[in-house]
């Protein structure tokens, strides 16, 4: 490996996204020698070539793949269920040399519905051979995925492959035996119109439709928790858990990857889908956080060049109201921001991304009349689609997933919605920390931030000794020894 090749390789990390994805390694013929997969792609990719790592690639085979990697393309994704589906397509399609694993034909689980048969039962493959045949899937988690359908069996009354059905009369089934009838609250006798009105619900489920199931079982996770049956309410959040990785949505991943796509690209690509008159080497994207109305926040984060400006990020209380309202929040947001510049003689960016539809940006233009400035070029992304929307007649726009121009929005979303939510997390934390010592009445609020500041956590002030309580400042050995008290039994 050149020392050219180095350099390269560390550029085209440097670039790489905190994001999750599936890396693919070349060596000088283009030719795939290990394709993987990670939670954070610079990350991942960057301790290949990090000195500090080099006891840890020792065995013999990681070495020698490393010496041989001359470029590589990555692919980002929304999840590690994602990354895990890509990284098993992928691995099948190259078959890459250094890779030991999920080079066989083995694929992800499928569930598979025969709607031909008289009662149609919901089986497991691997492979969509019938076309006739109804198919959800893949799961990338084949326990969770059979627990998943054991529930489904209770809460729908549906027939799953080890089932023996026995026909009753010309019109009635009996579904399980005596047994299993009893893991069910429906009846266990049914006409097939009946059943089949059955199944419709557990496709629907499969589908995603799990909120209200979900909803029931913390209902009562919560119910036996306050019970103290620990045990129930530990096997219901098994369930959820289950539920919840089962209905985790994954992408269908386009054939051929990405490959390294510099700033530039980028910007350019950009210029061109929303018709721009120069490249935005300047922009700023802002993003609404909150919890059913409270703690409500916002983030701006600032592009400079197609790269990140942390420098320049900036997050904000939202002071207009209390309660859930995104337009306004973006309203007085965008309204503090260029205010701000405003004052300031700063320069406005080139280009104004929010993270919404077509409302938010209304909602933006509105800050700007409050202004009484003309905007720069601004735009929503709407999530569910990844739908570019404009303040004005212009129809919306939707590209390509592998479009660099739509890459670079989704960066800059992500990183606000990221730096926003961490904002919404810091004040929940922070209030919960205070609502606790509130409670306790034998200290003042100054000394309650100072506790906290000396012991960080509520956590560590709670594991604290009287002695190390008392060695603080306005807090004496009777107070201590309550204050010892109280966070014990709370």
């Amino acid at each position: 490996m050149t020392q050219e090749t180095i350099s390269a390789l560390k550029e085209a990390i440097r670039r790489l996204p905190n994001k999750p994805g599936v890396y693919v390694m070349h060596n000088e013929f283009k030719q795939p020698l290990y394709v993987g997969k990670a939670k954070n792609l610079k990350k991942r990719v960057a301790s290949y070539f990090q000195a500090s790592k080099k006891l840890q690639i020792a065995q013999p085979k990681i070495k020698s793949m490393v010496q041989q990697i001359v470029s590589f393309e990555y692919h980002c994704v929304n999840s590690e269920s994602e990354a895990l589906l890509l990284e098993s397509q992928l691995i099948k399609k190259y078959k890459p040399k250094y890779n030991t694993s999920l080079k066989d034909d083995k694929r992800f689980l499928l569930v598979q519905l025969n709607p031909k048969e008289s009662l149609p039962r919901f089986r497991l493959t691997r492979n969509r051979i019938y076309k006739h045949y109804r198919y959800y899937g893949p799961f990338p988690h084949a326990g969770s995925l059979r627990k998943t359908l054991d529930i489904m069996k209770r809460k729908f009354g549906i027939l799953l492959n080890d089932a023996n059905p026995k026909k009753i009369d010309d019109h009635t089934w009996h579904l399980y035996d005596d047994v299993r009838a009893e893991l069910s609250d429906l009846p266990n006798e049914v006409t097939e119109e009946t059943y089949r009105e059955r199944v419709e619900k557990a496709c629907k489920f499969l589908e995603g439709q799990t909120v209200s199931i979900i909803d029931t079982l913390k209902e009562r996770m919560q119910a036996y928790s306050k019970k103290q049956n620990y045990e129930k309410a530990s096997a219901l959040r098994d369930q959820i858990i289950a539920i919840q990785q089962t209905s985790k949505r994954t992408r269908k991943f386009e054939r051929n990857l990405i490959g390294f796509i510099t700033e530039k690209e980028s910007l350019t690509a950009l210029k061109e889908a929303l018709s721009l008159s120069k490249l935005p080497k300047h922009i700023e994207c802002f993003d609404i956080s909150h919890i059913s109305g409270s703690f409500c926040v916002a983030s701006m984060v600032c592009f400079t060049n197609g790269k990140p400006n942390r420098k320049q990020y900036r997050r904000y209380k939202i002071k207009s109201f209390v309660g859930n309202d995104d337009f306004r929040a973006i309203e007085e947001v965008v309204t503090r921001r260029y205010l701000r510049l405003q004052k300031e003689g700063s320069p406005f960016p080139d280009l104004i991304v929010i993270d919404g539809g077509v409302g938010q940006v209304h909602a933006a233009e509105k800050a700007f009349e409050t202004l009484k400035k003309n905007s720069p070029y601004l735009i929503g992304l709407a999530k569910k689609n990844e739908t570019i929307v404009f303040p004005d007649n212009r129809p919306s726009l939707n590209l390509p997933f592998r479009n660099p121009a739509l890459r670079l929005l989704q960066y800059l979303r992500d990183e606000a919605h990221s730096f926003a939510n961490n904002f919404n997390a810091e004040l929940r934390s922070k209030k919960i920390k205070e609502s606790i010592l509130d409670d306790f009445k034998g200290i003042g609020e100054t000394r309650k931030a100072e506790l906290l500041k000396s012991f960080g956590t509520i956590k560590n002030l709670r594991n604290a000794s009287i002695d190390e309580l008392v060695q603080q400042k306005g807090i004496g050995l009777k107070t201590a020894e309550k204050l010892s008290k109280f966070l014990a039994q709370n």
